[in-house]
């Protein structure tokens, strides 16, 4: 252990430290050149499994437990220093926490919700025929949106807009994770959503002390369930189009909405005005929205007047409280981990604490933040990570030199857009800074009850909600964090041109301020590069240096780039996973990410050998016959150690944009000649293929 280090030795300690991680995870009687991601992660492989609680187990699932670990033990811990964001963190997480009452409270809090939005006829033997003709559509959907921040048939949602505006509409999710489950051969999925609808339906009514009728119950759920087939029949499909922005985006006014989307007599000024009448903004007909899903609104009136209004309340009803009901008594709960079960396979539920350090961490991100960062964070890191950062962009401003396939003027466009990212390293600054009271303002409208765990978690999703909805009117804040500092993972926006690097993610194997440099390029480098890298992806392409879509490329380049992406799309689509029983990737849909995957390495090394050259050869490391451009991809390799349950690969190679780990590793360096020559693979080998892919 490092901590018992001499402090003479303690370069050496550190040393072998990192000697001690890598050697563990690889398995170094499978040949580099065979199956790197093997030789890499082989060790990691076989000692790990998929955890009970879990579908899949990765390097970065351990690092996110272990995070959780310590937000417990902090959000636990008793303080008279703590501000008052902090504490109001400690009250929700100890009102999550109190299981006992939220058991005693049983479906009441279930109920209340369900008298507030007017009823739900599923559970109601007398409903009122008056009601049903008084209802509204619009007025219910712009209730679920501007108090529960649910979106329901379709999304609206207040965001800087690619084109300088800020209002989108765009289609929904479903129950069930894709379309695709709602037309699966196999039907196994649909029953077990289909019996979790019903046992919540169940429940309710016997909650209301209402006589069973499970016929009637049975067919409302049967009800619900077509209808939700339906929509899934109506949402776009095709991958490549939804991720176009250029095909997606249509701006138009309220008036123009009416025009070209009856919905089946759906006023949408009634429903934008009653989004909006929440936080006390008005619109007028030529008011402008942006609407990402013109296909899926011109057939959705249809779906609808199939219906009657019966099931479309129960529909809605049903999608405001399915995400709820775990927050709820054991016989909820129950009732939803038995639906997850038959769609992941994993047998257990996670323990309580991780739901509430999980569901506090979200909704309290800067507060959260705030006390992760003082009891783990290096300050100096924040400095040192802005000096990989700006190597790594030098280094792709450098390798546009090497592209033969795009001409000068979209190269100067590039150039200009690379230099121009922004970066968010750590935290924001201000949730540290004791005199400054903005993170407390942050807060001062939510006030928690340590007896009201529901109640605390509607109070959030309405203040998330108006938060939301107020930036309608307000200027775009260039300084806001999309992301809490307590995140395993990074990010890059292109509506901002903006990379963001959470402090959770700045710990080893990714980053250590005491850990070698080949190290530390060949993990947080790595992931800097690819976020740089998803602003020249399939997608963020679109957008310019300001983050507004823009076509600044020649016809000349748009061309060859998309010839050169076709190359990785046949690439990662002619991968087969055995876990998802040989199911090839999706080249087309995981584009982006291996766009971003290549790239990224391919950067950091780049910036890692002219580091090298600066500064000198590193020390080796002990036990390891490796160089330290070896040592760069081991820990490029190793980030991605991890597996799945069959039943979640199967789910994820549809719905992941990512490909799968073993794949980011393979493909990135089976196209990449520097790791052929660092480990001596030989032309026609399986890391050294004869046809290499690359766009940047």
């Amino acid at each position: 252990s490092i901590s018992y280090c001499n402090a003479d030795l303690y370069t050496q300690c550190l040393l072998s430290a990192s000697a001690a991680r890598l050697l563990q995870n690889m398995d170094q009687g499978v040949e580099p050149c065979q199956n790197f991601y093997r030789y890499a992660c082989g060790g990691w492989l076989d000692r790990h499994v998929v955890p009970e609680t879990s579908s899949r187990y990765s390097v970065f699932d351990i690092l996110r437990d272990e995070l959780e670990t310590i937000l417990k033990g902090v959000l636990e811990a008793e303080s008279e220093l703590d501000r008052e964001a902090v504490r109001k963190a400690k009250v929700l997480y100890t009102s999550c926490m109190n299981e006992n009452l939220i058991e005693k409270r049983g479906a009441q809090p279930l109920l209340d919700l369900i008298d507030d939005v007017g009823g739900w006829p599923v559970a109601s033997d007398d409903w009122n025929t008056t009601a049903d003709y008084e209802w509204s559509l619009e007025d219910t959907l712009a209730l679920f949106i501007s108090r529960f921040h649910k979106r329901v048939l379709f999304d609206l949602f207040v965001w800087t807009d690619d084109r300088d505006s800020n209002q989108h509409i765009d289609q929904p999710g479903q129950g069930l994770p894709t379309r695709d489950y709602y037309f699966s051969e196999e039907g196994e999925y649909k029953m077990a959503y289909l019996q979790f609808m019903i046992s919540v339906m169940q429940m309710t009514r016997e909650a209301r002390n209402l006589t069973s009728d499970e016929a009637r119950v049975r067919e409302d759920a049967l009800q619900v369930m077509q209808l939700e087939t339906d929509i899934a029949n109506v949402i776009n499909k095709n991958t490549q189009d939804r991720q176009d922005v250029t095909l997606l985006y249509n701006k138009m006014t309220l008036l123009d909405l009416h025009r070209a989307f009856t919905l089946n007599g759906f006023n949408w000024t009634r429903f934008v005005r009653g989004v909006l009448s929440e936080v006390f903004i008005t619109v007028q007909p030529d008011e402008e929205v942006v609407v990402y899903c013109t296909p899926y609104l011109q057939k959705l009136g249809e779906v609808v007047a199939r219906y009657s209004k019966r099931t479309l309340r129960n529909y809605l009803t049903w999608h405001l409280i399915t995400d709820k009901v775990s927050n709820l008594s054991r016989r909820f709960k129950d009732a939803r981990a038995q639906y997850k079960k038959a769609l992941y396979r994993n047998t257990l539920v996670d323990a309580h604490w991780r739901d509430c350090v999980r569901y506090v961490q979200n909704s309290l991100e800067n507060a959260v933040g705030a006390l992760y960062v003082q009891q783990m964070f290096a300050g100096e890191s924040k400095r040192m990570v802005r000096d990989l950062i700006s190597r790594i962009q030098e280094a792709f401003v450098e390798t546009l030199e090497e592209l033969n396939w795009m001409d000068d003027q979209s190269k100067r466009m590039a150039r200009d857009k690379a230099m121009a990212i922004k970066d968010q390293i750590g935290y924001p600054d201000f949730i540290l800074e004791e005199e400054n009271d903005q993170l407390d303002l942050e807060y001062e409208h939510l006030n928690f009850s340590k007896d009201a765990y529901f109640e605390n978690m509607l109070k959030n999703l309405r203040a998330a909600a108006q938060k939301s909805l107020r930036k309608l009117r307000e200027p775009v804040d260039t300084d806001f964090w999309m992301i809490g500092a307590a995140v395993v993972n990074a990010f890059y926006s292109p509506n901002r041109n903006q990379i963001v690097f959470p402090a959770g993610i700045l710990q080893p194997p990714f980053y250590s301020k005491d850990q070698l440099q080949a190290l530390n390029f060949g993990g947080i480098g790595m992931v800097i590069g690819h976020e740089i890298t998803h602003g020249f992806d399939d997608n963020g392409r679109k957008f310019d240096k300001d983050g507004n879509v823009l076509n600044w490329w020649s016809n000349f380049s748009a061309e060859h780039f998309r010839a050169q992406s076709q190359c990785m799309v046949q690439q990662y689509g002619n991968f087969t996973w055995d876990l998802a029983g040989g199911q090839n990737v999706y080249g087309i849909s995981t584009l982006g990410e291996n766009i971003a995957d290549n790239g990224g390495v391919r950067q950091a090394y780049k910036a890692y050998k002219k580091w090298r050259e600066a500064e000198g050869v590193e020390p080796y490391l002990p036990g390891l016959d490796l160089n330290n451009y070896q040592l760069f991809f081991l820990n490029f390799a190793q980030v991605w150690c991890g597996t799945y349950r069959p039943e979640y690969a199967s789910q994820s190679i549809r719905t992941d944009s990512h490909s799968p780990l073993n794949y980011r590793v393979l493909g990135s360096l089976q196209n990449f000649d520097a790791f052929s020559e660092a480990f001596h693979c030989k032309p026609g080998s399986p890391m050294n293929p004869p046809v290499k892919c690359r766009v940047w």
